[in-house]
């Protein structure tokens, strides 16, 4: 699949207020091919230089717009983990770590709640994770294709800046989501017949929370299609992924598995 038919798949596949948050591709594609069908733009002329400093000022917009909003979303994801470990806390505080004390049906009630907003926590974040890989592939891309139709050297430079930046920089939301995973393992995995009421708990799922579990896995099986490479694979274009493939197969795994009424 050719990479601008893939980011314009994971634009209308991830959640609707993030969509002009990416790659301005297509934009960037058509400078391009300006740039170098223009018989008077010879490499190292002033029209040249002058079409060039257009085409970085773009990127640097780019990659300020990737920034600002991987920086508001990974701020976002580390308040509202603090908050879930607090909500899960008050509930074992208030029935006990197996909700024996009275009332432990609202136990498993509030309990398959929190579960449910955990997992729902953990497909924003993989998102955010497929933000990254999605954005750096297509700046390594049209950078590539700059060099190629231009004659000239943009492609290391820019992406040695690339990799400094906050967005490319996933640790800690990568971090976050096996924080969530290892919640989801020590609190949930109870008994079976636990298991089946807390589900049951959680069945009143909305229909935008089930657009998050779907854009959840598409969002794993494009990044675990983009690490596996291409036909332009170098080491420009490695995406900025952390996880092995057993473990993107663990993660599709748990997001496809959750009960979708």
């Amino acid at each position: 699949m050719k990479f601008g038919k893939r980011l314009k798949d994971q634009i209308q596949e991830t959640l609707p207020d993030w969509r002009d948050k990416f790659l301005s591709y297509k934009e960037l594609k058509k400078l391009v091919k300006l740039i170098s069908s223009a018989p008077t733009l010879l490499n190292g002329s002033t029209e040249y230089d002058k079409a060039e400093a257009e085409f970085v000022y773009l990127l640097n917009n780019e990659i300020d717009k990737f920034n600002a909003f991987f920086m508001e979303q990974e701020e976002d994801f580390i308040i509202r983990h603090k908050e879930l470990q607090h909500r899960i806390q008050r509930v074992i505080d208030m029935w006990g770590p197996d909700g024996n004390r009275p009332c432990g049906i609202l136990f498993k009630e509030e309990m398959g709640k929190i579960r449910k907003d955990i997992v729902d926590f953990h497909g924003e974040m993989v998102l955010l994770e497929n933000y990254s890989n999605i954005n750096y592939t297509g700046l390594a891309k049209i950078l590539k294709k700059y060099d190629k139709r231009t004659g000239g050297i943009l492609r290391l430079p820019f992406i040695q800046k690339v990799l400094e930046q906050p967005f490319f920089t996933t640790d800690l939301v990568s971090k976050l989501v096996k924080e969530c995973e290892s919640i989801i393992d020590a609190v949930f995995l109870a008994e079976e017949e636990d298991l089946r009421e807390i589900r049951e708990a959680s069945a009143a799922v909305t229909v935008a929370h089930q657009g998050i579990f779907r854009n959840t896995v598409a969002a794993l099986m494009t990044m675990q299609e983009i690490r596996r490479g291409s036909s332009t694979y170098s080491q420009f274009s490695l995406p900025p992924l952390n996880l092995p493939d057993s473990d993107l197969a663990d993660l599709i795994q748990l997001n496809s598995s959750i009960p979708i009424v």
